[in-house]
């Protein structure tokens, strides 16, 4: 049984060869590999090549053959060499570990860029390049060509869908300039409702001007701000994860299936919402842990309603100590909270110290969850 999963990238193993000794010795059951992946600079602090690996736009790292994609196609990385998924999936299984594929879906600020109509507008007319609304069918198709090419292509153990439903608000670009307006976490969340041609025209009239009415007067609930359009704009939003989410999930075929979930209807990020329902026969549930036990905790507690096997995503990463007793302790509370199952971040970015954290709070989850 599954218990502890590391998230690595694929430039941490490709060229490094005690890569893979030092992921698996840290005692995880399995590694979670980023087959598509948004913008990052990365750090690398062991690999014998580089100590920086600066990811300039969204990318797939398996190769890409345009001809499986519609209009909506992902580049191919410059940074690391060709197929380096297949390399870094090779390695890892030559050791015994499965690997699940790591999709991030609806976040590429390149084809948001490439393609202004099909991402995700605010109330206010905002467009957020980076997130892609599957609300169009060409991101739709887009969705479904990538995860079908991990599947064929990369033959993983498993696949983890990350952004399996439009972004919002958080989770954007370089260089955030936002936290000065004091925005509350109700006013983050009216301004990811999305309002592109496509969602716009399946809410009510007015639904906007309600909408920035909430957040310019600071409403306290998203259910205050949208007043009688709330259980209508509900429908729409949690609709949308829910299809792509149930067109995806299909094509899996028997392939452990992991999707990035959030019971909360107007949940925003990477972490889609599952509110009304999964429609779809996932194996795994994740949620983010990274608030701490305060917000996590209940978060749990809503997800475990839906009846599906329960991940936590969890952080070695500042600002957790590098401290594995605290580590496990935290741990210990999102078990004792219905999680059978942890997602490490991040192998590859961490420390010799948090490493060493990293170990013994897998080593002892585990044997709090088995014992």
């Amino acid at each position: 049984m599954v218990t502890t999963v590391a998230h690595v990238y694929p430039w941490d193993i490709v060229g490094d060869p005690s890569a893979v000794a030092r992921i698996s010795g840290l005692g995880v059951d399995a590694v979670a590999l980023a087959a598509a992946y948004h913008t990052v600079r990365a750090a690398t602090p062991f690999h014998p090549s580089h100590r920086l690996v600066d990811a300039r736009h969204a990318a797939f790292y398996l190769p890409v053959r345009e001809s499986a994609f519609g209009r909506l196609v992902p580049a191919e990385p410059s940074w690391v060499p060709a197929n380096s998924y297949g390399l870094a999936s090779d390695a890892v299984r030559a050791v015994g570990l499965p690997v699940y594929a790591w999709t991030v879906l609806t976040h590429s600020s390149r084809l948001g860029d490439l393609h202004p109509d099909v991402v995700v507008r605010n109330a206010f007319g905002d467009a957020y390049p980076y997130a892609l609304c599957p609300a169009h069918p060409d991101v739709v198709e887009y969705a479904r060509a990538l995860v079908s090419e991990v599947l064929e292509q990369g033959q993983p153990d498993g696949v983890v869908l990350e952004a399996c439903g439009p972004l919002g608000f958080v989770h954007g670009g370089h260089h955030e300039k936002t936290d000065g307006t004091d925005w509350s976490p109700v006013q983050q969340k009216l301004l990811s409702l999305c309002f592109c041609s496509v969602c716009a025209a399946r809410y009510p009239a007015g639904t906007a001007e309600a909408v920035r009415a909430g957040v310019d007067g600071g409403a306290a609930s998203v259910e205050e701000a949208l007043g009688e359009f709330a259980a209508e704009v509900r429908k729409v939003r949690t609709a949308v994860s829910r299809d792509l989410r149930r067109e995806l999930v299909a094509l899996a075929g028997g392939v452990r299936v992991v999707v990035h979930a959030t019971a909360d209807p107007w949940g925003t990020g990477p972490f889609a919402t599952v509110a009304d329902g999964v429609g779809a026969d996932v194996d795994v549930l994740t949620l983010t842990c990274w608030p701490g036990p305060e917000v996590a905790v209940p978060a749990i507690e809503a997800l475990r309603e839906f009846d599906v096997r329960t991940a936590a995503y969890v952080l070695g990463l500042p600002p957790r100590p590098a401290d594995g007793p605290e580590l496990l302790a935290e741990w210990l509370r999102y078990a004792d909270a219905g999680v059978s199952e942890f997602h490490v971040y991040h192998a590859g970015l961490a420390s010799a110290a948090r490493l060493d954290a990293l170990r013994h709070a897998i080593h002892g989850v585990r044997s709090h969850l088995n014992g």
